[in-house]
């Protein structure tokens, strides 16, 4: 049996008012799968993610929850919208992460704190739990990021280029727990950059440019023809997605 349908959109077009940023975004999205969103700089990817949070609404098209909207999203923005300085521990910011569901004057309980545990354990940030915030490393806070949205234990996961700055050993970290996401069922859209990334660890791609919407497999979708057209790639950059494909094989897609 196929796993049930988070989310579609059809037709959508994306913008501000009277600004088309993006038409025709359609995509279809079933529990545990794990889409990639890859666009240039200013091609829809924050626009659409604004618009699954409910803060911008569409100016055209449908957005369907078949079995409602999930109470609980899960955001992780960009490191930009982050600043390390406020005076938190790491275990401070991932028990931030089970606020929205406490209500009011509610104290976190055993099993809030047992998931708090939990997730610091699995993002490797359980020795430096105490530790403040400024004082980590940009690969640990990212670490400390993903245990709070973790500890959200939200259906649903937006993540707005989760890697930048970030070393290769951490990246590739989060990418293992992000699949270990979509083994739990728990469907995940991430903006990503790293087209080695999306052909291993995700089963679909929406790729945004020159104000058009494709989406389908990553074989399927981040083709060069399309990566050109799209406006992604030069015609000299995409010539090495043909060698990638062919070092990467049919087993990740």
């Amino acid at each position: 049996m196929s796993p049930p349908l988070l989310l579609s959109a059809t037709e959508l077009t994306l913008g501000y008012r009277d600004v088309r940023v993006v038409e025709d975004v359609t995509f279809a999205l079933s529990r545990g799968d794990v889409l990639a969103v890859v666009g240039h700089n200013g091609s829809g990817k924050s626009t659409l993610i604004r618009t699954l949070l409910g803060g911008l609404p569409p100016l055209a098209g449908a957005l369907n929850w078949p079995t409602g909207r999930p109470q609980t999203i899960a955001y992780l923005g960009q490191r930009t919208e982050f600043d390390n300085r406020f005076p938190l521990r790491v275990r401070d910011l991932a028990a931030m992460g089970a606020w929205p569901g406490l209500g009011f004057l509610r104290r976190i309980d055993g099993a809030c704190r047992a998931r708090i545990e939990s997730a610091l354990e699995r993002t490797g940030t359980a020795e430096i739990a105490d530790v403040p915030l400024h004082k980590l490393s940009a690969g640990q806070l990212q670490r400390a990021l993903f245990a709070r949205t973790m500890v959200q234990d939200a259906p649903l996961i937006l993540l707005d280029e989760p890697f930048t700055a970030i070393d290769q050993t951490t990246e590739a970290a989060l990418l293992t727990l992000i699949d270990s996401w979509a083994t739990e069922g728990r469907t995940v859209i991430m903006v990503l950059h790293d087209l080695s990334a999306v052909l291993q660890y995700c089963n679909s791609a929406l790729l945004l440019g020159a104000g058009r919407a494709l989406f389908g497999t990553p074989r399927e979708t981040l083709t060069p023809h399309n990566l050109v057209a799209q406006s992604y790639l030069s015609e000299s950059q995409a010539s090495w997605i043909e060698s990638m494909y062919r070092g990467q094989g049919d087993s990740h897609v």
